[in-house]
């Protein structure tokens, strides 16, 4: 027999998982709203220091590559997963704040401009699938090649 405050905790959390179902996510993102608060130069910065932190993670994956002991394996693969998380964030930031809020057709350069930020994804697409340092670099140079159009000085809205 099930208990009565069982049965009350099984409603509420089947209550609970039916109104998320039912109910529209919410998004909350800083950029999707017009408020005038951006800091584009320090995105940059972010994205600059996912590539170092990709860069150590595929130093320390190539250390480990050759080792077989339970320790060395877990952490390999703790390596892997960082250096997947750090591509993926610096996508996001391309997609999710770049090309939804500064790269805009009525740029002058907006080609320009759209294949900068395109060679980023595909450089951080790159990263996550290799752990060869050259694609590291390929990264950190298109992510720097952004710098021109963020400078840090210049707050923009």
């Amino acid at each position: 027999m099930i208990k009565p405050v069982t049965n009350l905790m099984l409603l509420l959390a089947f209550a609970l998982i039916g109104t998320a179902l039912v109910l529209p996510a919410t998004v909350i993102a800083h950029c999707q709203i017009p408020c005038g608060i951006y800091a584009d130069h320090a995105r940059v910065s972010a994205m600059l220091e996912d590539a170092a932190t990709i860069e150590k993670s595929a130093q320390l994956i190539a250390e480990l590559a050759g080792k077989s002991d339970a320790q060395s394996q877990n952490q390999l693969v703790r390596w892997v997963m960082n250096k997947e998380q750090h591509a993926q964030k610096i996508i996001a930031t391309i997609s999710d704040y770049f090309l939804t809020q500064r790269v805009k057709a009525e740029q002058k350069d907006y080609a320009e401009r759209l294949k900068k930020h395109h060679a980023v994804i595909v450089a951080a697409m790159k990263a996550k699938q290799n752990a060869d340092l050259k694609y590291v670099k390929t990264l950190q140079d298109s992510i720097q090649a952004l710098t021109d159009y963020y400078p840090a000085h210049k707050h923009k809205e």
